[in-house]
């Protein structure tokens, strides 16, 4: 952030709260960028599908108790295991009430594809899978098309439509007429405040943007450019560089304007607890997703989940270096604040909010420990050392062939692992001999879960590149980190 109003005179744009320009930055970002997305980052669903199975195993399992608690006809429930293992047999309802389920932000599709075949291979007696009607929901076409396209959707095609729409009013869908509302890493992209308290004052940051000289002196109309991006003249902006790496923002704080951010006495009531100047952020976007959910959901839905990434620990929200948010590509992303998400949850009556980690949602679903494949390469030796790029990756493909053998998904798909060309030959070579050994139903993705039982049964594999098997045990069962994915359950009362 550039402090110096003066060091950099080349401004593209105004003072303005930091949710407008982050929305129209990622605006910009979505329509230029939204193919390359996973360039840029990856999310525990983009290619990963121990997420998506939890979530289809925990749907099944709710809506089989709640039809059986109804009298409706069920006489008994599946388990929710990967393996699909059964109890008694249930009984289809008849007549069959429809059942709709909500993905808002649904990326590449995976999470969708993914659910859905679980849930299938789950419902071996056909209760639930047949009544779903799944919804993706995004404001960008582009996005919902690109979803839809993903092949593993395609068996379920006759199950899944698209909604065109902004998740904080969804236009055409009646109160109290969905089931169950998913969105994973989407809070983070939505419009967010940063706010502080100054005495008896609130105030917010405000950033305004330039763009580098470099850059600078390679737009031959500075004044047309200008105008484009303030219009997000997407026609125009593709006929100059691209910008959205070089641009740098100055910030300042003013008071904040509460005509224009809802919720005023639950912010200023949490904020009287952080310390004087300590920035936290104040996610508006998720608020307004929480009250559309409590308009769509019915009485005995199931519920809304989201995950994110973000905290609920106080001692981190007062904490000055916190990192509040960062850029990837250009896109402008945001920790979430959880503990005053569930405090605005609590305001809107919307119904019982409870966090936990991502990681015990998703172990606790399959019954055992689990360990992000980051966080297994956290505990290597190497991990605090300085490495180049190019020895990280090499880490990391390491890592996959000595689990290679261990990890068995349900899902072929080849592994998207570009080579860095700055790599030495020798090491290039060898590394994309190693990419092409893996086995396309190993880890998908860089972004993975791994069970306690396959890094027991890797871990001689796993010594001789050097981890200590008794690290990443210990890892399996620590507490959630301060700063970690969550996730954020509302179930209506």
């Amino acid at each position: 952030m550039l402090q110096d109003a003066n060091a950099l005179p080349l401004l593209i744009g105004d003072y303005k709260p930091v949710d407008q320009w982050q929305v129209h930055i990622n605006t910009l970002f979505y329509r230029f960028r939204g193919d390359q997305i996973r360039s840029f980052y990856q999310t525990f669903a983009s290619a990963d599908y121990r997420l998506a199975h939890a979530l289809a195993a925990d749907y099944f399992e709710k809506v089989v108790k709640r039809e059986k608690s109804r009298g409706k006809g069920v006489t008994g429930h599946k388990g929710g295991t990967e393996s699909g293992s059964t109890d008694t047999p249930a009984i289809p309802l008849s007549p069959a009430s429809p059942l709709t389920v909500m993905e808002w932000g649904p990326g590449n599709g995976n999470l969708a594809a993914c659910f859905l075949s679980h849930l299938k291979v789950l419902d071996k007696d056909g209760v639930v899978y047949p009544r779903i009607r799944y919804v993706l929901v995004d404001w960008e076409q582009a996005v919902l098309d690109a979803a839809l396209a993903h092949p593993e959707l395609s068996s379920h095609r006759d199950r899944v439509e698209t909604h065109r729409g902004t998740v904080d009013r969804l236009e055409g869908v009646a109160d109290g007429s969905v089931d169950r509302i998913i969105c994973n890493e989407l809070w983070n992209d939505l419009p967010t405040k940063l706010m502080s308290r100054q005495a008896n004052d609130i105030e917010e940051e405000f950033l305004r943007p330039n763009l580098s000289e470099a850059l600078h002196a390679r737009i031959p109309d500075w004044a047309a450019f200008v105008r484009a991006f303030a219009a997000m003249d997407m026609e125009a902006l593709k006929g100059f560089p691209s910008f959205l790496d070089d641009l740098v923002w100055e910030r300042e704080y003013r008071t904040v304007e509460w005509k224009e951010a809802p919720y005023r006495k639950t912010i200023t009531d949490f904020l009287k607890r952080i310390d004087e100047q300590v920035l936290v952020p104040v996610n508006l976007g998720a608020y307004a997703t929480i009250k559309e959910a409590k308009r769509l959901l019915a009485p005995e839905a199931i519920g809304f989940s989201s995950f994110d990434a973000g905290t609920a620990d106080m001692n981190v929200l007062n904490d000055p270096e916190k990192p509040c948010y960062g850029q990837f590509g250009g896109q402008q992303s945001f920790m979430v604040n959880f503990a005053l998400a569930e405090a605005v949850a609590k305001q809107l009556e919307s119904g019982t909010m409870t966090i936990e980690s991502q990681r015990e949602f998703v172990g606790r679903s399959l019954g055992t420990n689990v360990l992000t494949l980051m966080d297994l390469i956290a505990t290597h030796p190497s991990a605090d050392t300085r490495m180049a790029p190019w020895e990280q990756d090499r880490l990391m493909l390491k890592t996959l062939r000595a689990l290679n053998e261990t990890y068995r998904s349900p899902y072929a798909r080849h592994l998207d692992f570009p080579i860095p060309l700055e790599m030495p030959p020798e090491e290039r070579e060898a590394l994309q001999a190693l990419v092409r050994s893996l086995t396309p139903t190993g880890i998908p993705d860089t972004v993975a879960y791994l069970t306690e039982e396959e890094l027991a049964v890797a871990s001689k594999d796993l010594e001789d590149i050097d981890y200590d098997p008794q690290s990443f045990m210990i890892a399996l069962s620590a507490p959630p980190s301060p700063v970690d994915y969550f996730h954020s359950f509302v179930r209506p009362r």
